[in-house]
Parts: C-alpha cells; structure tokens; sequence
C-alpha cells in the first residue's frame, strides 16, 4: 500500500480491478443475496485469516463468534431464523479476500458478511460490500481511514472494532506524561509498513507531540507485514539510540521482533511503547517478557475492571483452553449488535438492520462504562475501554490501566478529522 492514499489502491490495485478481479473469480450472478424470506437458517460470510504467521487473527475472530452465535441461537436467532457461519480462510492476502467474500455471498448463498480481516485485506472486502450492496460488518480492520474518510463511506458497512486515531489519542496523552516524568525526548518508530502501520504511527506522534512539543523522532523503520528477520531494523534503533520507541507491530510481527530485538538488548536501551503487547497472544508468546512495555490494552480481562470482562474472559478460556485476543472481543461484539440490530427492526433482512444498527448503543462488557455504540455519523465504533499502562511479565500484565475519557477523545478526533478533510 502506497503511503498516503486511502483505499484499496493502497495495495497498487484499484477498486475497479478489485470488483473486476474477483467478479471474474466468481462468474455473474444476478443479486443472489437478496434476502431469503422462506429459508429458517441465515447464513453469515466470515473471511478472515486462518493460515500463516497470523492464524491466530482467524481463530481466536472464529472462535469468539461462534460462541455468541451459540447464544443467539438459542435465544431465536435474528428474528427467528438460525444463524450459520460460513466461515473461509483469505491467507492475509487482499485479492484473496475479496475472491473469497464474493464467493461467499454470490456462491455460498451468505446474506450478512462479518469482515474478520486485518487491513490488509479489509479495504478489498470493503469494495465487495459497495460492490453487492450486502451488509457488512468490518471487525478487525483498525485503520482510521476505511470509517473516518466521507468517500469509503457506505450505508451498509459498518465498523465493529476499535480504530488507530482513538488507540493514538490515549497513547499520545499517556506517552507525554511518561515524557515528561524521564525527559524522553529522543523516539523512534519501527512500524509495519502498509496503511494501519504508517496512519497508526502518524497518529500517535501527532498526539504525542501536541502533548510533549520537545519530543524529536530522529528514526524511523518500516518492516514488511509478516517479515521473518528484523535484524535491520534492530540494527538501524541502535545506531540511532534514542530514548524511546513507538511500535504498532502485532501479533506473530511483534512477538517476533522483541524476541530478536531482546537478543541485542534493544530494550534495556530505550523504553518501548508497543500499542498492541497488551493481548494474551502477544504477552504469553513471548519467550522472555521484558518487564516495563508501555502498551494499549487489547483485551485484558482486568480492564474493564468489571465481573461481566472477567466473566467473559473466564467463559472464552473455558471453551477454548486460552484467553481471548482483542479479534475475539470485537467479533464477539458483531454479532451481538447484529441481534440487537435484527431485534429493534424485528427483521433479519441487511438493509433493515443497517439502519437499526446507525447509532444503536448495547450493554456490553466491553464499554469503558459498560455500554457501547455504533456511531451514526461515521458508523464506527465508541465508547469501549480504551487505555495505556505498564506491564509486568505475570498476571494481571497490566495492573495500572489509565484511560482517557471519550469526551476527550471525541473532541481531538473531530479535530482530526477536520485536519484531514473528513468532517
């Protein structure tokens, strides 16, 4: 993906050529999905990763799903009718992904589409839904711009997931007073080099310099999306030796890097700032944890520090032996604002539950205050826990979660926007 553009033609393809590509993938069929008033069971497409460096993204988006889809089941379904997962693997890749969310829809007979990719893949998945008109829920996909840009925006896609400008307006305050308490005025950055890494990145020091004007960032490393060796990009920190690192590597990326940056002591050197450590895949995967990452939170089930986050956690660990991601949190959340949705339009029909779902708010163990809501100016979503802290290599890994208040997320957001041209 090129470095400033948004959309797909970040990945050096089109939206034309996107819809062209996995049209011809898929043959011509005349609106398929058109929703199924006679059939009971309603089918709901889910392209994700499954397979590669990243599985883990798939599974634990999978896994979380299927047990809330266990629950709306036996409740009734979406008004009345049985929800079937249809579930694929895209490989990480964005022509993968698009092939196979038209597949499911003009194919598999889908008539819902739960997009559980990673950006990577999101912005191709995004065009598939613009393209067949059909409801899509994006849940993995936190690059501020597929919501926030007026000109990706579609009445019948939504996003369900957490997104880089709120992440990079609590890790910028967070970051500052951390500035501020050690004279940290040397950073630099080592991000993955496509649209969340480069957006989330900008993001974050934007804020982190309008809190801390002294801040410098005298490097900056961009490794590809699933690469196997960071001794480069290990190498050209040290050189520069600054006083602290910012990275939104994740999963298998980032495991890795702090296990090959460990090995050159690279973080007895600088503090590190990693926006995604604070996930149970990340903390436990790596080899020797040091101590002292400043991370967002993803998913830990001490933050929200409530019974219903911990109850869920507990429940998701004994069904599956380990605890959830934050993938498995945001799926979780789709397919419990799908319900709500079907619920307030008494109806499974997409277009009917795309206008029930701009604005809706939901209880849910995930909100900063025990309630969340699909915006409907920008149907994105606010209002769940978002928070930076320290960790330990024991649980609870982050025993001192500080948020900010979405009050104040909200006004810098607009801010933002406005910056960008989006408002």
């Amino acid at each position: 993906m090129s470095k400033t553009e948004s959309g797909p033609d970040r990945a050096g393809i089109d939206r034309r050529s996107f819809i062209a590509i996995t049209a011809g993938a898929a043959g011509t069929v005349a609106a398929p999905w058109v929703a199924r008033a006679q059939a009971k069971t309603i089918k709901v497409a889910m392209p994700t990763i499954l397979s590669g460096r990243v599985a883990q993204l798939g599974t634990s988006s999978r896994n979380a799903a299927l047990m809330e889809v266990e629950k709306i089941n036996a409740a009734g379904g979406l008004a009345g009718r049985t929800i079937e997962l249809v579930i694929r693997d895209t490989k990480g890749q964005p022509q993968e992904a698009a092939r196979v969310a038209r597949e499911l829809i003009n194919t598999d007979g889908c008539e819902l589409m739960i997009d559980a990719e990673a950006s990577t893949g999101a912005f191709a998945v995004h065009e598939v839904a613009r393209d067949l008109g059909v409801l899509c829920v994006h849940t993995n996909s936190e690059t501020s711009s597929l919501t926030a840009d007026p000109k990706l925006r579609l009445p019948n896609a939504f996003r369900c997931c957490r997104q880089g400008i709120h992440d990079s307006v609590a890790g910028g305050t967070y970051a500052a007073e951390i500035v501020k308490a050690k004279n940290l005025t040397r950073w630099a950055t080592c991000s993955p080099d496509y649209a969340y890494g480069r957006d989330t990145t900008a993001e974050f020091v934007m804020y982190l310099k309008r809190f801390a004007p002294n801040v410098e960032v005298i490097s900056e490393a961009w490794p590809k999306i699933f690469q196997a060796d960071y001794t480069e990009a290990v190498t050209k920190l040290l050189q520069a030796k600054p006083q602290a690192l910012y990275s939104c590597l994740w999963g298998g990326d980032l495991t890795s890097f702090i296990d090959q940056a460990a090995i050159y002591a690279l973080f007895s050197q600088m503090q590190f700032f990693a926006v995604n450590m604070a996930d149970y895949t990340a903390l436990t995967a790596v080899k020797n944890l040091p101590p002292g990452i400043h991370s967002g939170n993803r998913y830990i089930k001490t933050f929200p520090n409530t019974p219903q986050n911990a109850g869920w956690g507990d429940a998701y660990k004994a069904k599956y032996g380990e605890y959830p991601t934050n993938w498995s949190w945001q799926n979780a959340l789709a397919i419990n604002f799908l319900a709500a949705a079907a619920r307030k339009a008494d109806s499974a029909d997409g277009k009917k539950i795309a206008e029930a779902l701009r604005g809706l708010t939901i209880d849910s163990p995930f909100g900063a205050d025990g309630k969340v809501t699909m915006r409907a100016e920008d149907s994105t979503l606010v209002g769940y826990a978002v928070g930076w802290g320290t960790t330990i290599p024991k649980e609870p890994y982050v025993p001192d979660m500080k948020s900010v208040p979405w009050e104040r997320i909200f006004e810098l957001e607009a801010e933002w926007k406005k910056s960008k041209g989006y408002a």
